[in-house]
């Protein structure tokens, strides 16, 4: 890769990253009620999705899809499942009390962000396409070097990564505005909306 690849790379998927979706949603909702810990989980988790969508595609993509064809389809399911349930949770616990109680760091929820922005990357049509089409586009994967890779999965941490840490501090700056309980509420209601939907929309493709 040359530096004009890389710089072209790291715009297309800052670019891409930073434009609003169900996964921008997660972070912030995930990050406003529960501290910004929970929003860099989040952020990890769509990292490391798109990381496997990475080795997915210099693997040819198309090829591994088609030989596990049935993990892809218990893994959208799954997920689908799991962003249901926090989509549920999330409209069930839009009292005061309920997100005062849930305030901190603990292990588990960490885990929960994590797994939910995971889940919701590898069960994203707009991934999936970007790298089946446009990534092999925009590098020449045949003639790819070990370093090269290295490049790409640094492209992926720092790009991806960095918009969606970005969302996850922002999002507790909002969560600090007067009328608090009635933003996070309502934020809570929408991103559950959307990751129900998204949820649903997972298990309808499977």
């Amino acid at each position: 890769m040359n530096f004009i690849d890389t710089i072209s790379l790291f715009a297309i998927m800052t670019a891409l990253a930073a434009i609003p979706s169900t996964s921008v949603g997660l972070v912030v909702t995930r990050s406003a009620t529960l501290g910004v810990a929970n929003g860099i989980a989040v952020a990890a988790g769509i990292v490391m999705g798109d990381l496997i969508f990475v080795l997915l595609a210099v693997l040819g993509l198309s090829v591994v899809a088609e030989t596990l064809g049935g993990v892809f389809h218990l893994i959208r399911f799954l997920g689908g499942i799991y962003l249901i349930w926090l989509g549920i949770h999330l409209f069930r616990s839009a009292n005061k009390a309920d997100i005062a109680r849930e305030q901190g760091h603990e292990a588990g929820k960490l885990l929960a962000s994590y797994l939910a922005g995971l889940f919701l990357t590898l069960g994203d049509i707009k991934a999936i396409l970007f790298y089946v089409s446009l990534f092999p586009a925009s590098i020449d994967i045949e003639s790819l070097k070990p370093t090269d890779m290295g490049i790409i999965v640094l492209i992926t941490i720092a790009a991806v990564g960095s918009v969606k840490i970005t969302y996850a501090f922002m999002a507790t700056k909002i969560a600090r505005l007067p009328r608090r309980q009635t933003v996070v509420t309502g934020m809570r209601r929408i991103a559950g909306g959307f990751m129900i939907a998204a949820g649903g929309f997972m298990i309808a493709k499977t």
